[in-house]
C-alpha cells in the first residue's frame, strides 16, 4: 500500500537563495565600486586557489535566462540580495542609476515570471571605502545603511514587499572581525563585539527606514542557526560551554531585536575583551525595529564541551570555525567531531537538529519563521549521460523539508522554505571549489545544467508535497 506523501500548508512559499557577490560579477561595469569581498578574494592567501567573484556566474548578464530557469524549476519566491557598492559605490553620497537599472530588469523579470522578490540589503559585500573608514565596528556605518535602507525602499518599495536587512550577521562579525576567515580579514575581538551590536542597532534603523517609505512592508532578519549539542550532558561545565556558545551564535542576534536585551552571560564571558561602551542609551530600544518574520539559515549541527587546556587543543566543529577566535569569550570551548554523514564542506548531515532549532526559535521569539537557506555541497560531476546525479543532496532536501513539517507538527508557525542555492556560486573564501546549486554552473563556459536534485526539487514545489526521492525521475 503506497502511503499518501505529506503536504505543506496551501500558503507555504517555496523558492531558492542566493547572493550578489556570489553570482553577479561585472565588478567593474556600470559604475559598480569595490567592497570588501574584491579586496579580500584578491589578497593573496585568502580564498582556495585564489578565486575571486570577478565574474562569478555572469548573473549580471545572464540574468533573464536565469529567471527563465526559476520559472521551469517552478520557484514562487526568489530571495536575491542588492549589492550596496552597485548602487552607491563608496557606501555614502553618490548613488549609482545603472546599478538601479540593473536591479529594476531583474525585477521586470520576476513580474513576468510570476515569481516574488525577497530582498536583502545586505549579504557581505560592504562598500570598501566604507570599511576604510572603520567598517562595522565604527558607529558611523550604522547611519550610512540606514540611509541606504531608505533609498533602496524608495526605489524598489512598490515592487518589493517582502525584506532583509541582513544576512547572517554572525559571519560579519565574529568571521570578518574576529578570526578574518571573512573579508574584511581582521582579528579583532573587541571590534567584533562592537560590530555585533552595530548590525543589530542598523537593523532597527534600516527596519524603521523601511516602514516610512512603505507601512506594509515586512520586514525580516535573517539568523544562521547554530546548534551546539553538549559532548556530555552530565558534565556541568560541557553544559555551560553550549549555552555560552548559544548565546554569542544565537542569543546575541535574536533577543536585541526581538526583545530589547543582551544575555548577561554573554556580557559576563567577554568582559575582559571589551566593556560593552558600543552600546549606547536607547540602542536597544532601537534595536526593536519593526520585525515581520525571522529568516532561518540551517546546514549542520555542532558538538562542544568544556576545554580543559584551552592553549593545547582547539578542536574542529567542521563547519569552518576551528579557531576560538571567532567566537570572542569562549576559549575555554571545545568543538568535538560531528556526528552523522559529512558533506563535501565538512559539515554533517542532522535533519533532527534543524527540526529542534526551528521550534527553539520559534518558542523563544514567538515570531512566525521562513527558513532562508537550507542546502548542501557534494562532489557532483559531470556524468557521461551529461547528467549531474547528486542523490546525496536529493535526499538532504528531502530529510530537511520532512525536518520542517516535523516542525509545522509540533506548533513552529513556518511560512516558506529557500533551497541554498539556485545554482553553484564563489563559495567565499572556498572559492568554485564547493558546489551547493540545483542548477550546476560550468564556470569555463556558464554553461547551466540541471542537476537531480533540481528535478526532485521541481516535483516537491509541483506537488506541494514531501515526494519521495525514487518516485522521481529526471526528465
Amino acid at each position: 500500500m503506497t502511503e499518501t506523501p505529506r503536504t505543506f500548508p496551501a500558503d507555504f512559499l517555496f523558492g531558492a537563495a542566493t547572493a550578489s557577490y556570489q553570482i553577479e560579477g561585472a565588478v567593474n561595469e556600470d559604475g559598480r565600486g569595490p567592497s570588501i569581498w574584491d579586496t579580500f578574494s584578491h589578497t593573496p592567501g585568502r580564498t582556495h586557489n585564489g578565486d575571486t567573484g570577478d565574474v562569478a556566474d555572469d548573473h549580471y548578464h545572464r540574468y533573464a535566462a536565469d529567471v527563465a530557469i526559476m520559472k521551469e524549476l517552478g520557484l514562487q519566491a526568489y530571495r536575491f540580495s542588492f549589492a550596496w557598492p552597485r548602487v552607491q559605490p563608496t557606501g555614502s553620497g553618490e548613488w549609482n542609476q545603472a546599478g538601479f537599472d540593473f536591479y529594476h530588469k531583474l525585477l521586470d523579470e520576476l513580474e513576468a515570471a510570476g515569481i516574488k522578490p525577497i530582498a536583502t540589503l545586505y549579504h557581505w559585500d560592504l562598500p570598501q571605502a566604507l570599511e576604510d573608514q572603520g567598517g562595522w565596528p565604527n558607529r558611523e556605518t550604522v547611519y550610512h545603511f540606514e540611509t541606504y535602507a531608505a533609498k533602496m525602499a524608495e526605489e524598489f518599495g512598490d515592487r518589493i514587499d517582502t525584506w532583509t536587512t541582513f544576512n547572517e550577521p554572525w559571519c560579519t562579525a565574529f568571521l570578518g572581525y574576529s578570526s578574518g576567515a571573512h573579508a574584511p580579514g581582521r582579528g579583532e575581538p573587541a571590534a567584533s563585539l562592537a560590530a555585533m551590536h552595530h548590525l543589530n542597532l542598523a537593523h532597527g534603523l534600516a527596519g524603521r527606514a523601511i516602514r516610512a517609505q512603505n507601512p506594509s512592508a515586512q520586514i525580516s532578519y535573517v539568523l544562521n542557526a547554530h546548534v551546539p549539542r553538549v559532548w556530555d550532558p552530565a558534565n556541568p561545565l560541557d553544559i555551560a560551554a553550549a549555552t555560552l556558545i548559544d548565546g554569542l551564535a544565537n542569543r546575541v542576534w535574536f533577543e536585541p531585536v526581538v526583545h530589547g536585551k543582551y544575555p548577561q552571560d554573554v556580557i559576563e564571558a567577554t568582559k575582559d575583551i571589551t566593556d560593552w561602551s558600543f552600546v549606547h542609551d536607547g540602542d536597544l530600544d532601537l534595536c526593536k525595529g519593526p520585525l515581520d518574520f525571522i529568516g532561518v539559515n540551517y546546514y549542520s549541527s555542532h558538538m562542544v564541551r568544556h576545554n580543559e587546556h584551552p592553549d593545547r587543543s582547539t578542536g574542529a566543529d567542521g563547519h569552518g570555525t576551528t579557531q576560538f577566535s571567532c567566537w570572542p569569550g569562549a576559549d575555554h570551548v571545545e568543538f568535538m567531531p560531528l556526528v552523522g554523514p559529512r558533506t563535501s564542506m565538512g559539515w554533517n548531515v542532522d535533519p533532527s537538529a534543524f527540526t529542534g532549532h526551528l521550534l527553539r526559535m520559534a518558542r523563544d521569539t514567538g515570531m512566525p519563521l521562513i527558513v532562508t537557506e537550507n542546502g548542501s555541497a557534494w562532489e557532483d560531476t559531470v556524468s557521461a549521460d551529461g547528467r549531474v546525479h547528486d542523490p546525496e543532496r536529493t535526499a538532504y532536501i528531502h530529510d530537511h523539508l520532512g525536518a520542517v513539517l516535523d516542525a509545522i507538527d509540533q506548533g513552529a508557525d513556518i511560512r516558506g522554505y529557500m533551497v541554498w542555492s539556485f545554482m553553484d556560486n564563489f563559495e567565499w573564501g572556498r572559492g568554485y571549489s564547493k558546489r551547493f546549486g540545483v542548477i550546476r554552473v560550468d564556470y569555463d563556459t556558464q554553461e547551466r545544467i540541471w542537476k537531480d536534485s533540481a528535478y526532485y526539487y521541481q516535483a516537491v514545489l509541483r506537488e506541494r508535497a514531501l515526494v519521495e526521492p525514487d518516485a522521481v525521475t529526471p526528465s
